[in-house]
Order: C-alpha cells, then structure tokens, then sequence
C-alpha cells in the first residue's frame, strides 16, 4: 500500500538529453497536519521545478516568499526551507548546472532562486490539467518533449560536457587539473566555460558533489564510520570533511546523522518509485 504521505517517482531521461539533464520526477506530498515545512539541503544539480495545488513560499532573509511556477533552483550553499498550506504535487527536472542556462537560453547567475520569464512557463497550464487527471506518465513526456525541442536549438560544448562527466564519475574528486585534461582543455578554458555556463567554478561544484555524497551515504546508514568516510571521497581528514559538511548543511555530519537516525525510528509509510 502505497503511502498518502509522500510518493516520489523518478524518470530517466531520453539519451538525447542524458548530457544536460540527471532526471525527471514527480512528487506527491499530502501532509497529516494543516501546513507542510520542509528543509532542503543543498545538493550539486540545478532545478526547474513546476508545482501543483497549494501556494509553495521559500525562506529568503528570514522571511517566507510565495513562488511563482515554474522557478529554478540553482546551487545552493545552505539550507532552506520551503512551505505550503496543503497538498502539494510537483514535477522536477534535475539539470546538471553547467548546462541549465544554456538549455533555457537564460544568463547564468549566482543565485540561489530565479523566477523567470519563459515559453515553457505555458506548459503550466496543460501540466495542471494532467496533474488533475492523474495523468503523471502523460505530464513527465509532455515535459520531456518540450525539452528535447529546446535541445535541439543549442550546441552540445564538448569540453564542459567531458568535464562534468569526469567531475560525475569521481563524485567531484578529481583536482581541477584533472578535470581539465579529461576536458582535453586548459585549466584556464576549463575555468572560464564553467564560470560563464553555471555561475559557479568548478571546485565550487566538486565541492557540493562530494557533500551531496556524504550527506546520501548517512541518509542511508547513519552508523557509517565518519573518519572512514572522509578518506574513501577524497578530504583531507575528518575535520575537513566536518567544516565542509557544516558550510553546506548548517551541522556536523554526526549531528546529521543522529537526526537521521531518530527520523528512521519515527518514519511513517514512504514510497519511492522507481520508472
């Protein structure tokens, strides 16, 4: 039985566009309580994020604003937390973060959240009549289509693309000037493409990468030997890993992992789906 908490669905993306985008997905999140609170942590990908049902507003300096849908999270380097008075239902579309903006035809930037003005802000409409059918495996392909047409406008850059592949495959371990040969680039090339298509250098996202895979390793066994940890991905001890993991998360790994585990205890039916 599935679970009317929370229902996440993933869907690969068609080859054509496994080069810009880590996946497509759907979540369904039907709170117990009148009001759903979230924290989100940062991770190393960039959202385009459509939703469905109640109003969603975001923490911005203290305050909670209402978004607009569709929006874009870009990297972030700390926590939020997103809020909505009622159900709420959502359709992702993970982006690596060197080619989002160039898929949209947008400016890249630094920040976090980006409301923007955009032809696919049409689809919001049809998504939300599909949403409402329950036509999820309609809506995922009409999400698809549009973006196998977007790109189809742009030119694939060989040299970020062989980067983020090298940057994927050693979880963000490799130096800069590995990358860069991967890239077949020099490091200044490298640099400069990176900067101008993600706002962002690529120790910054080797950076989030590596984060982003501490923080799942504990999500999944939160007795994992930290020390141990640091050394299989790469920091220079497990203090290193402790600031890094604290810049990003606002806490210590342990600390994250005591949370986790006394979540475990208290979770209530959850349903992960896989396409």
């Amino acid at each position: 039985m599935l679970s009317s908490k929370i229902l996440h669905n993933e869907f690969d993306p068609p080859e054509e566009l496994q080069d810009v985008i880590k996946c497509f997905w759907y979540e369904k999140r039907n709170p117990e309580t009148e009001q759903l609170s979230l924290e989100v942590l940062p991770d190393s990908y960039a959202e385009i994020i459509f939703y469905f049902g109640s109003e969603l507003s975001i923490s911005y300096n203290g305050d909670f604003q209402i978004l607009s849908s569709p929006f874009i999270m870009g990297l972030l380097n700390q926590p939020f937390t997103i809020k909505a008075d009622k159900g709420l239902e959502i359709i992702g579309i993970r982006c690596f973060p060197w080619t989002v903006f160039d898929l949209l035809g947008l400016p890249s930037g630094k920040a976090g959240l980006q409301i923007f003005d955009h032809p696919i802000g049409k689809l919001q409409i049809v998504l939300n009549e599909l949403i409402e059918a329950n036509k999820i495996d309609e809506a995922i392909d009409v999400v698809k289509e549009c973006f196998l047409n977007l790109k189809s406008q742009i030119s694939s850059d060989s040299i970020l693309y062989k980067a983020g592949l090298a940057m994927r495959e050693s979880g963000g371990t490799l130096p800069v000037s590995q990358v860069a040969n991967a890239a077949h680039a020099t490091i200044r090339t490298l640099e400069r493409n990176f900067k101008q298509s993600s706002g962002y250098t690529v120790k910054d996202v080797s950076g989030l990468m590596r984060f982003e895979q501490v923080r799942n390793q504990l999500l999944l066994n939160p007795d994992l030997n930290i020390s141990a940890l640091a050394h299989e991905l790469g920091y220079t001890d497990q203090s290193h890993l402790s600031r890094e993991f604290k810049r990003y998360s606002g806490t210590t790994p342990a600390a994250f992992a005591r949370k986790t585990k006394k979540e475990i205890l208290n979770i209530d039916f959850v349903a992960f789906i896989q396409s």
